[in-house]
């Protein structure tokens, strides 16, 4: 099994809390109180939608069959005072 680097958009939330979605995977939609907890509910949510794809037989969206294995930059949330 590969693991891929699939772009995220983190959104923050008027009333408190954090939004993901992904252009590369139609669906994902994750809600947390930190970005910590969005990305870890993203990626649960990310996990669950391609197992649903691969259970059904539909093929991944054009964007994650393109994708190459995980490497590169990423941005990590980590709490400043």
């Amino acid at each position: 099994m590969k693991e891929i680097l699939l772009a995220i958009h983190i959104e923050a939330l008027p009333e408190g809390g954090f939004l993901a979605t992904s252009d590369e995977l139609p669906g994902l939609v994750a809600q947390g109180r930190t970005i910590a907890e969005t990305l870890e509910i993203a990626q649960d949510v990310a996990r669950k939608l391609i197992d649903s794809y691969h259970e059904h037989g539909d093929e991944l969206p054009p964007l994650l069959q393109a994708a190459a294995p995980a490497s590169g930059e990423v941005h990590i949330p980590v709490s400043v005072s």
